[in-house]
């Protein structure tokens, strides 16, 4: 070897490792002690839940409202309530009956004709900043067969687009006029309600029974052909199926209202490495292979806004070790927002919730976690409120901004104007809100500072409150005390405003 080529090699081998090193630091990052901007998630389920159907619509109502307040003061800026369980509605719909989980019996509305649980939840959150994501399973009808439908449930009017597996009644996924069903119920909430998002979870094709075929062949005899999938590719038609429906879901919002994002929370293993080497060092249950959910693909083609995988092993778990699949996901999403679903009970459990955060904000392309289940912060089950709101949550976090959506800056608050009456002392300013505009100012964020103290709206700890409103109210502290007030204006996607600012005494 000549000493020519012996440099070279000497060269080409320091970049190899130099890029190789920089492409691991690319994918991890020294993250902020108190992030300012951060998804800070909680599932409420309705399916299977029994408390809500032992309440009157007054009793809901206060049960509802002190759920978001114990949420708020937890620190959850997004709650992803399950609206439809069982292709029934928590909310006043003429396409599906009233839930048999709100009321006791499908069909049957709430004691009062003006509730809307729906309508009620969304108007809680939003008064607190907080975002409502709408949660609907798809395909699933009755989680036994042993449960009544309601005599004006779509089933009754044509029953062959329906299919059994196990102890279970589904939409059969292979038929076109059920994706567009399903499309037309995401449209009428979309259109009706002011969600922030549409969310789906881990139930496309059901999880499989063993020895149990999915019953499809009438679906796929009619269709599959047609659609250019020979008898050996029925894996592929049925992910085709869901890919559909996930493409079409898309664009029904986003003809609908194209600022309402559309969030999937898929199982946590996309697929092992022994099926895929470019899938995870796991050994589990597949997304691809087992439910038909090519949640890759969705992310790389834009069809979803955000993804949440449900990483609910704990470190160190034998065939899914959590840190594995962070790190797995953290590199497989094409940069896109992505969101880790925490198991509480099993963290909680393990003395690990802290470190599960703390490896998520690590990640350099994940952007917050979602708990499960959120009726434990509600119990505060083994202090979890409590670590939540002094140690991990310790001060309030902005909701990513979706600047694939729109990447702008609503206009800024003008005539921020302290004022006072006999009784109160607060702020007020004014705005180009206009509801129906996306990019206009739709809430607004009160940081204080004091006096003499720089004004660094990117720390997270000086956030006072989020809100729709166009007033704060100022604490009393004897009116001698000197603040910076500051007010940002944020628009339908997250996107953050310039920030105005005014000194006062209070």
């Amino acid at each position: 070897m000549n000493k020519v080529t012996w440099l070279f090699l000497v060269v080409l081998t320091f970049l190899l490792f130099a890029a190789c090193s920089s492409s691991k630091k690319m994918l991890t990052r020294q993250p902020d002690a108190i992030p300012k901007r951060e998804f800070r998630g909680v599932w409420i389920q309705t399916v299977g839940q029994s408390r809500y159907r032992q309440m009157n619509s007054a009793a809901m109502r206060h049960y509802l409202s002190e759920m978001i307040r114990k949420l708020d003061e937890a620190g959850i800026n997004a709650v992803i309530f399950q609206i439809r369980p069982e292709a029934d509605a928590f909310y006043k719909s003429e396409l599906e009956p009233w839930s048999r989980f709100l009321t006791g019996e499908q069909g049957k509305a709430p004691d009062d004709p003006s509730f809307d649980p729906l309508a009620f939840l969304i108007e809680e959150c939003h008064r607190r900043g907080m975002e409502l994501h709408a949660w609907l399973n798809p395909y699933r009808v009755k989680t036994s067969m042993e449960n009544s439908l309601a005599s004006s449930h779509i089933y009754w009017r044509q029953p062959d687009r329906f299919v059994q597996y196990g102890n279970q009644l589904f939409f059969d996924p292979g038929l076109p006029e059920n994706r567009s069903f399903i499309c037309e119920v995401v449209r009428d909430i979309v259109t009706r309600y002011e969600v922030d998002a549409i969310h789906m979870d881990d139930y496309f094709y059901p999880y499989p029974i063993a020895g149990t075929p999915f019953p499809d062949d009438n679906s796929f005899n009619t269709h599959a052909a047609s659609q250019g999938f020979s008898p050996a590719q029925r894996g592929d038609w049925r992910r085709n199926n869901v890919n559909l429906l996930i493409q079409q879901i898309k664009y029904t919002i986003a003809g609908t209202k194209p600022w309402v994002r559309f969030g999937i929370s898929p199982f946590g293993i996309y697929r092992n490495k022994r099926s895929d080497p470019g899938g995870s060092d796991t050994n589990g249950l597949q997304n691809y292979d087992d439910l038909y959910a090519d949640i890759r693909l969705w992310v790389e083609k834009g069809w979803i806004d955000y993804n949440l995988p449900q990483l609910y092993w704990e470190i160190g778990h034998a065939a899914a070790d959590y840190t594995t699949l962070l790190h797995w996901w953290n590199n497989n999403n094409f940069q896109q927002h992505l969101y880790i679903g925490q198991d509480l009970k099993r963290s909680i459990d393990k003395n690990e919730l802290q470190t599960k955060i703390q490896q998520s904000r690590e990640m350099a392309f994940v952007n917050g976690n979602c708990y499960w289940y959120g009726y434990q912060i509600l119990d505060n089950f083994q202090g979890v409120a409590n670590i939540l709101k002094t140690d991990i949550h310790r001060a309030k976090a902005l909701v990513p901004a979706y600047t694939h959506m729109h990447d702008g800056r609503p206009g800024t608050v003008k005539k921020l104007t302290e004022v006072f009456t006999e009784d109160m002392h607060f702020l007020t300013w004014e705005h180009d809100r206009k509801p129906m505009n996306p990019e206009a100012p739709q809430k607004f964020v009160v940081y204080r500072f004091r006096h003499n103290e720089k004004v660094d709206i990117r720390r997270a700890e000086y956030i006072l409150c989020v809100t729709p409103e166009n007033f704060f109210v100022l604490p009393y502290e004897g009116g001698e005390v000197k603040y910076t007030y500051v007010v940002t204006a944020l628009d339908a996607f997250g996107n953050e405003s310039k920030e105005k600012k005014i000194k006062i005494k209070q």
